[in-house]
């Protein structure tokens, strides 16, 4: 298995260690619960630098983009980052992706799935023409993300510049801790966050983490795992690739038809995409569960005794209380409070479609600049 530059860290703070997507990572350090409202209610971090990153550039990098993502790249500003995907010429999903344009000079960064690092950068390359260069440069990139209310009160004590001017989805360079890093108000979780991306170059990522986790002790600042992760970002009806959304599905089942722009003009797998929005015959959609019941992924979907679908993904929600989840039902299902049922192991019990996100967003929230 592949490693983090914090691997030893993690498991010097006697983190449960698991396999994901090629990587050793923290599953959970406390309990998923107690990591989870860590995040809700002040500041966590997650060690995210199984991600990838590749950097796109040349005279032509913006075009190369704008033909091969199914979002509008040309409505980028500088510092702007932009939630996208990656599809094939069938128009199917080989990856949700987020693109930021770095500097005027036709530079951008792209952010990857780890399970999908090498496949992704195959596809872009096997795609790329005129002067544009792509470089991987995912093994040489470590990646914390800082999440949380508290999460901009932490890391303004690291740095000089000036945190509370980035807007949502915008990124600046600067240094954090003296470490130079591009710094991201972007996260996974729903709320005000940030993530650092950085060379770990020398024992730089632990003076990184130590300088991050002094800063915010006063918050009680936490590590968090993947397992807290994926409940919080299924709280915000986040898609997981893998889970979600995959090779088989199209972002317009997949509720991404928001970021698809079929008016920008021609790009790869766009008459495929039109035709599946001619013919759409299933829906992602969130549902809550019975109280007790916790839904998972795999469970058969049911509906008037018929199978319509199957959960993608399902947990506890610790914010509510109660099961959710998500997954792919006939299309005519795709209603609020339309009354499903789950297959539990043989047993039949209750689900209700409800709007997502679940839980209320507030990654938007303004930042205290006292």
């Amino acid at each position: 298995m592949k490693t983090t530059p914090f691997n030893e860290i993690h498991k010097k703070l006697g983190a449960k260690m698991v396999e994901f997507a090629g990587f050793e990572m923290p599953i959970q350090y406390s309990s998923i619960v107690a990591e989870h409202k860590r995040v809700r209610e002040t500041v966590g971090v997650f060690d995210v630098s199984h991600m990838g990153e590749f950097y796109v550039t040349g005279t032509v990098a913006g075009r190369f983009l704008q033909e091969n993502t199914i979002n509008d790249i040309s409505k980028l500003s500088t510092g702007a980052a932009q939630y996208t995907a990656l599809v094939n010429q069938e128009g199917k999903l080989l990856d949700d992706l987020i693109v930021y344009k770095l500097s005027d000079d036709n530079e951008y960064m792209i952010v990857a799935n780890a399970s999908n690092i090498e496949k992704d950068f195959s596809a872009f390359s096997s795609r790329a023409k005129g002067n544009v260069r792509l470089d991987n440069a995912s093994d040489r990139t470590a990646l914390l993300s800082v999440q949380g209310p508290k999460s901009y009160e932490t890391l303004k004590k690291l740095t000089d510049s000036d945190l509370s001017k980035i807007p949502y989805y915008h990124s600046t360079k600067g240094k954090i801790s003296g470490i130079d890093s591009i710094i991201s108000r972007t996260g996974y979780t729903g709320e005000l966050g940030f993530e650092i991306f950085f060379e770990p170059k020398g024992d730089a990522q632990v003076g990184m983490w130590n300088a991050i986790f002094d800063a915010g002790k006063e918050f009680g600042i936490a590590p968090i795992g993947l397992g807290a992760r994926d409940t919080l970002r299924l709280e915000m009806g986040y898609c997981l690739y893998g889970n979600d959304i995959d090779e088989t599905t199209n972002p317009i089942e997949a509720g991404l038809g928001w970021i698809t722009k079929i008016d920008k003009g021609d790009f790869v797998g766009k008459p495929a995409i039109v035709k599946a929005k001619q013919q759409l015959t299933r829906k992602l959609v969130g549902f809550k569960s019975d109280k007790g019941i916790i839904p998972r992924h795999g469970y058969d979907i049911y509906f008037d005794g018929k199978p319509v679908g199957k959960v993608t993904s399902g947990t506890f929600s610790p914010s509510l209380e109660t099961g959710i989840g998500m997954g792919y039902v006939d299309s005519s299902l795709a209603f609020e409070n339309a009354l499903l049922s789950l297959d539990i192991r043989g047993k039949r019990a209750e689900g209700r479609v409800v709007k997502l996100p679940f839980v209320q967003s507030r990654a938007r929230n303004e930042m205290s600049t006292k």
